[in-house]
């Protein structure tokens, strides 16, 4: 009984509860608990900081390919010599301003006349892939090598959790004529003049400008026509990818980010020449 007297408080503090016999400990543990969410907190603010430069980023991408396509439209339309081009004079004056690099401008006169800078002729090339969340995505390309470009893309498609397949069959081919901006112009006064000319839909775009969808076989008569008739010069011409009704799919703000930056990364690769997706 001795025996057993000496080590009774041994056993109390083995099976009793650790929060009566061992405060401190327990007080490390909540001093514990405050530290990881000192942490998470951290973790939290550098994951927006990097969301938000990754927006800036894709913006600033995305500013950059519109400069680079005003530069090819205006060496397509009007040929790659400024001295005979002010369009051209134009869009490379604020291809400039806009930072873009001396090497992007010339390559961007020279894919306006189907070559690169090497003068190569350029060939056409479609990739179809899905993105990360369903997207689908339609790649038009002008390249002189179809295979790097190819396997360019697709590594940065793998890269984000996408796959290379077919996705056309989410999207409708439409023509669409863009004109120059021109004050008096409102879809109602020239919507039967665009369906005589045999245009499918008329919109104005958020800078003001004429927006006309026409079938892909018609979009050079179609163009013709209203220019003509309205008297106001076309600024584009292309046969696009409209994604069908059914098949939109619909992305949070984060989602649309993730997606965001991926295109900006694609539009990166100097044979890319529009991309289109299936999502709002």
């Amino acid at each position: 009984m001795g025996i057993l007297a000496a080590y009774r408080p041994f056993v109390y503090r083995c099976f009793s509860s650790p929060w009566q016999i061992c405060p401190q400990r327990a007080q490390r543990a909540q001093r514990g608990l405050s530290c990881t969410a000192l942490l998470s907190s951290g973790h939290n603010r550098w994951s927006k900081i990097k969301h938000d430069k990754g927006k800036n980023d894709a913006a600033k991408s995305k500013a950059r390919s519109l400069l680079c396509r005003d530069v090819i439209l205006a060496s397509k339309l009007g040929g790659p010599d400024p001295a005979f081009n002010p369009r051209l004079v134009a869009a490379m004056a604020n291809a400039k301003k806009g930072a873009l690099s001396q090497a992007s401008i010339e390559s961007a006169v020279a894919r306006g006349q189907g070559k690169s800078t090497s003068g190569a002729a350029l060939e056409s090339l479609t990739i179809e892939a899905m993105l990360p969340f369903s997207v689908g995505a339609v790649i038009e390309c002008q390249t002189d090598g179809k295979l790097r470009t190819l396997q360019d893309i697709r590594a940065m498609i793998l890269r984000r959790g996408g796959s290379i397949t077919p996705t056309t069959f989410l999207f409708e081919r439409k023509g669409k004529v863009v004109f120059e901006k021109r004050d008096g112009i409102s879809t109602d006064e020239v919507l039967d003049q665009a369906i005589e000319a045999g245009a499918m839909d008329v919109d104005m775009d958020q800078d003001g400008r004429l927006v006309v969808e026409t079938e892909p076989s018609e979009i050079s008569v179609v163009a013709q026509r209203l220019s003509k008739s309205l008297g106001v010069k076309v600024e584009s011409s292309d046969i696009i990818h409209d994604p069908k009704d059914d098949t939109t799919v619909s992305l949070n703000e984060e989602n649309m980010a993730v997606i965001e930056d991926l295109i900006a990364q694609i539009e990166e690769e100097p044979s890319v020449q529009d991309v289109y997706i299936n999502a709002a």
